[in-house]
Formats: C-alpha cells, sequence, structure tokens
C-alpha cells in the first residue's frame, strides 16, 4: 500500500497540474471534433461537385448531340456515369481523410508533449523514399484519376490504346482490363496508356468501300448502290441503328484496275460493324443483280506474284 508521503505526492502533483490536464484533454477533444467535422463537411462538398461535374457533363454531351436522332442506352450510360462519380469521390474521400486525420494526430501528439520534429522529420524520409520507390504506381493512379473524370472510357467501350485493342471489361485507378477479337484479356496499366481511340462515344460511322472493275459505268453503278442503300435504311431494323441516311461520297481511289466507291452511314456507338457486314451483304447483291463487276487484282505478268500456269 502506497504511504502516506506517496499519496501527499500524487496528490500535490494532480493539484498543481490540473489545469494543464484538464486544458490539455480539453484541446484534444476539440482537435478531434473539428477533424470530424471537417472530414463530413469535405465529404458533403466533394458529393456536391462530383454530383455537378457528371450534370455538367451530360448537358455538353446533350448539347454534342443536339440535332442527331441518337438512341443511346440513357439507363445504362446514366449508371455508368453514377459509378465513374462514386469512384472519383470515394478516391477524394479517401486522400482527404488521411491528410485530416493524420494532421489531427500530430497535432495531438504535440499536445501530449511530444517532439513531433523527428517524427515529421522522418516521415518525410519515408514518404521521399515510397514516391521514388513508387513513381509508377502514383502514376498509375494519377492518371485513372484523369481518366475518369474525363471520361475517356468505361465499361463496354470499344478502345484502341496502342497495343491493345478491343472491349473495355473492367476498370480501375490502377489498370484496365481489355478484351481482344481474340479473346485475349490485356492488363493495361492507365500510366502507359499515352492516347486512347474510344470507337463508342456518341457515335461511330459504318465505312463501307467498293472496288468495281475498271470498266464498269460509275453513274450507273452509284444510282444501283444508291438504290441498295435506301432500301436498306428504310426496314425498320437498320432504321433503328442508324443515326443518317447512308450516303456515297464518291470515288476514293483508282489503280489496280479498281475504281473504289465509298459509302458512309452514321450509326448508333457500337452498331457500326455490325451494320457494316449486312450493308456489305446487301450491296453485293444488288451489284449481282445489276450485272455489275466488281474488281479483280491485276497480277503482273513476269516477277513477283505473276499468274503461274502449269
Amino acid at each position: 500500500m502506497p504511504t502516506p508521503a506517496q499519496a501527499n505526492v500524487v496528490t500535490d502533483w494532480f493539484r498543481d497540474n490540473s489545469g494543464a490536464l484538464l486544458s490539455g484533454v480539453i484541446n484534444i477533444a476539440i482537435i478531434i471534433v473539428v477533424a470530424l467535422i471537417l472530414r463530413a463537411v469535405v465529404g458533403r462538398v466533394i458529393d456536391q461537385l462530383t454530383k455537378r461535374m457528371i450534370s455538367s457533363r451530360e448537358r455538353l454531351t446533350r448539347s454534342k448531340t443536339a440535332g442527331r436522332v441518337v438512341r443511346t442506352a440513357s439507363t445504362s450510360r446514366t449508371e455508368r456515369q453514377r459509378q465513374r462519380a462514386e469512384t472519383i469521390a470515394s478516391v477524394l474521400k479517401s486522400v482527404s481523410t488521411f491528410v485530416i486525420l493524420g494532421i489531427a494526430f500530430v497535432t495531438i501528439l504535440s499536445q501530449l508533449g511530444i517532439n513531433i520534429g523527428p517524427i515529421l522529420a522522418s516521415a518525410g524520409v519515408v514518404g521521399l523514399a515510397i514516391g521514388f520507390g513508387a513513381q509508377s504506381l502514383v502514376q498509375d493512379f494519377l492518371a485513372g484519376i484523369f481518366m475518369m473524370l474525363e471520361d475517356q472510357y468505361g465499361v463496354g467501350d470499344v478502345v484502341d490504346v496502342g497495343d491493345a485493342v478491343g472491349t473495355v471489361e473492367a476498370v480501375t485507378l490502377r489498370t484496365t482490363k481489355i478484351r481482344d477479337l481474340n479473346g485475349g484479356l490485356w492488363h493495361v496499366r492507365n500510366g502507359e496508356i499515352l492516347r486512347v481511340c474510344n470507337m463508342n462515344q456518341d457515335w461511330a460511322n459504318a465505312v463501307v468501300e467498293l472496288p468495281l472493275d475498271y470498266s464498269v459505268d460509275v453513274d450507273e453503278a452509284k444510282a444501283v448502290i444508291q438504290r441498295s442503300i435506301d432500301a436498306f435504311a428504310d426496314e425498320p431494323e437498320q432504321a433503328g441503328k442508324l443515326i443518317g441516311r447512308p450516303e456515297i461520297s464518291g470515288v476514293v481511289s483508282i489503280g489496280n484496275g479498281a475504281v473504289t466507291v465509298r459509302i458512309l452511314a452514321m450509326t448508333q456507338p457500337g452498331e457500326q460493324w455490325g451494320l457494316g457486314r449486312e450493308l456489305r451483304a446487301r450491296l453485293k447483291g444488288a451489284l449481282d443483280s445489276a450485272g455489275i463487276r466488281v474488281a479483280y487484282p491485276v497480277l503482273p505478268p513476269t516477277g513477283a506474284g505473276a499468274a503461274q500456269q502449269g
């Protein structure tokens, strides 16, 4: 049991330091409360900013597509924008929480009389070492954040990011997963994506080029093609995939025994490939029925590529 002298020492210490102790406890409580309030306010501001960003993006998209009858999947597009907003808000909230609570923790240590100078110096050295060692990781995360902010692509889009061309299956802050035509799954770091071609955004073009025989009457061929694409565009099944009626661009090249005529059709995003295949088949049948010949490659009489007999 403590002796009366020891009890008096403890009592004296509490009497002499009670004011400082109470003041320290109050300061620590105030720091914690302020940190929690600031965290809640910052989170609310982040939510409002991300919602405003999405709404402004929707208005910009509507202004870009004004005058066109674009039958986009509004539900999936809204869902994609909502998911993007939630991801961005989650990242910003995590960063702000880490910063606010870190500052609050350091301030509490200073209230407890702990010298935070060496702690801050050590944290700076550790942060610098991690920054140098994880440069590529930081670059990937920053690229992923900006990619989501700018809505460069999303799940389901067909993209060309260089070596990888295919359908986006998953997007995270660090990597993008792309499934190519052969079924291969590419894992691409966001920091390595220098340019993106999104083939599914807003609208697309189906480009059909017909290499006609050099002896064909171009005007007659254009008339046959025009009747065929008009009938194609009037079909209800195809009309829903088209934004505008297909048009003949004209003769785009002459060479190797061929006169190439190009047809353009503005389509809904993602419909250009299937519609282009169907349109080629229809044009083939129309040209055959009209007796209009397509071109065959002209082989040289001698040398590499020459036709062989026997």
